[in-house]
């Protein structure tokens, strides 16, 4: 991928970009495999080098009447990376109209500097089917009305839009948003259909940037949870439910565990029978319950999921485990607390192509 953006420094968030796309997916490989002592690996599931992120996250600056989407300089200067190549086309072509909506409503971007102004970040979701979520992220509610006034404009504008929501985050941090959501449209959840999963997302609810590979991560943990036949299942750290309802079959106890509860809420809505989702932490949850599933499933963010819960995994009687990590440093600190659950099958997935990062998935067996 080329982008005219790293080239001259304004941002160099792909810092594996100079280095060609095979040679970014042995290297993650062998990262993986040095950390999992997995005896099978799957061939590493890699999608598209360019136009893969279904979200864009832009902090706003400028000004309302010329505003930039993009990064902040070390300055705090506003830099527009609206033609970021990782976009889709869609979300490409919607931040030029966010853009214009700016303007039109005369939103003031947060300039750090002065602690001034109203708009600091503007996040936009592209479903697989091309329909949008935007939120602006505001510092207080000021502009509410005149963000209302406009908005038939911006809906007429990108008749793709479904959701539309105020985040507010008032805090002068590098926080990119705040807990009060103030949601502007009739409907409140962008469906997120995804290659048999209906899956709904809320504007706070959690869903992986990569279409193409997310698709892929969930289907690996079908074919494993299919292989292996549990009666039962638990899916922690479930987000909007992609594993538990990738892990659905007719009898089968599936339960959802999130902290989230705009993501329980939209999981909910879209389970079918058998499956249901509780709204806490996932841990607490876990160690609190009578009796183990036959098979886990866990998605926790970075850290992994600590001490306390491999611990409990450990001496718990679940047979199986899948274990989605973004991190592999983690996720092995995790497996050496849970010797007698051991790596049976690994992949890699290439969720964030031109960066370090990666996702792992691993089928753990007692």
């Amino acid at each position: 991928m080329e982008c005219h953006h790293f080239d001259a420094f304004r941002c160099r968030s792909c810092s594996l970009l100079e280095i060609a796309r095979p040679q970014q997916l042995t290297d993650k490989e062998a990262h993986a495999r040095s950390l999992v002592p997995a005896p099978t690996w799957l061939p590493t599931i890699a999608g598209p080098d360019a136009g893969f992120r279904n979200k864009a996250k832009m902090a706003v600056g400028g000004t309302a009447a010329a505003p930039t989407l993009g990064i902040l300089d070390r300055a705090h200067h506003g830099v527009d990376l609206r033609d970021c190549g990782l976009h889709s086309p869609g979300l490409t072509a919607a931040l030029d109209v966010v853009a214009a909506f700016i303007t039109k409503a005369d939103l003031a971007p947060y300039d750090v500097t002065e602690r001034s102004g109203e708009l600091k970040h503007v996040l936009l979701t592209e479903s697989p089917d091309g329909e949008l979520m935007l939120r602006f992220v505001v510092r207080s509610t000021a502009d509410e009305s005149r963000i209302r006034k406009h908005l038939p404009w911006l809906l007429a504008t990108l008749p793709a839009l479904r959701v539309v929501s105020l985040n507010v985050q008032p805090s002068h941090a590098a926080v990119l948003e705040g807990e009060r959501e103030i949601v502007l449209t009739t409907e409140t959840a962008l469906p997120m259909r995804l290659e048999g999963l209906d899956l709904a997302l809320r504007p706070q609810g959690f869903f992986q940037t990569n279409t193409h590979v997310a698709a892929a991560l969930y289907a690996q943990a079908r074919a494993w949870t299919s292989a292996i036949g549990p009666a039962s299942v638990w899916d922690l750290y479930c987000g909007v439910g992609g594993f538990a309802l990738s892990c659905t079959a007719p009898g089968r106890s599936v339960i959802g565990v999130e902290l989230s509860a705009e993501a329980v809420a939209a999981a909910s809505a879209t389970a079918p029978p058998g499956v249901s989702f509780v709204a806490g932490d996932a841990t607490a949850w876990a160690l609190a319950q009578p009796v183990a599933p036959e098979l886990v499933v866990v998605n926790p963010p970075r850290r992994g999921i600590g001490p306390d819960l491999s611990g409990w995994l450990e001496a718990s009687d679940a047979r199986h485990v899948i274990y989605s990590s973004c991190n592999a440093v983690t996720l092995a600190e995790d497996l050496a607390r849970m010797p007698s659950l051991r790596p049976v099958e690994a992949r890699v997935l290439d969720m964030f192509p031109h960066t370090t990062h990666y996702e792992v998935i691993v089928l753990l067996a007692r």
